[in-house]
């Protein structure tokens, strides 16, 4: 006798597996998580530190005046003689944000000084001095 052979069909599986697309996401959160503090711009300067409360603004301007005196706005270096026509564009461009003035602690006071009075001059008054926290006691 023959045997006939009966196929049986199986309901089919319309899921979708999401667990290999979690493990991605969370994956890429994660590296997300650790280079976003790596992108916040600017010069490596040594900031003095003081009793201060941290603040966060959205899309700050950075000013940062080094311990040799150079300046930089953003990522550009900027020479002493060009420092306010390269403030007097960024007025233009910097309606309603906040400007953070970073100066490195062994920076001369006068350097810094003269970037918040020229910052000063050509309408910018939203500036922040910048400090580190003191640690607490």
């Amino acid at each position: 006798m023959r045997r006939r052979r009966t196929r049986e069909r199986k309901a089919l599986n319309a899921e979708i597996n999401v667990v290999s697309l979690i493990d991605v996401m969370m994956l890429l959160m994660i590296i997300f998580m650790i280079t976003a503090p790596l992108l916040t711009g600017g010069v490596d300067v040594k900031l003095p530190k003081a009793n201060v409360r941290a603040t966060q603004v959205d899309n700050p301007i950075m000013i940062s005046v080094t311990r040799d005196g150079t300046i930089v706005i953003e990522t550009d270096r900027v020479a002493r003689g060009e420092l306010r026509a390269a403030l007097t564009s960024l007025a233009t461009r910097a309606a309603g944000r906040t400007i953070y003035l970073k100066g490195d602690e062994g920076a001369p006071y006068g350097d810094v000084v003269a970037v918040l009075a020229t910052l000063r001059e050509v309408g910018l008054q939203n500036v922040s001095l910048v400090a580190e926290p003191q640690a607490a006691k």
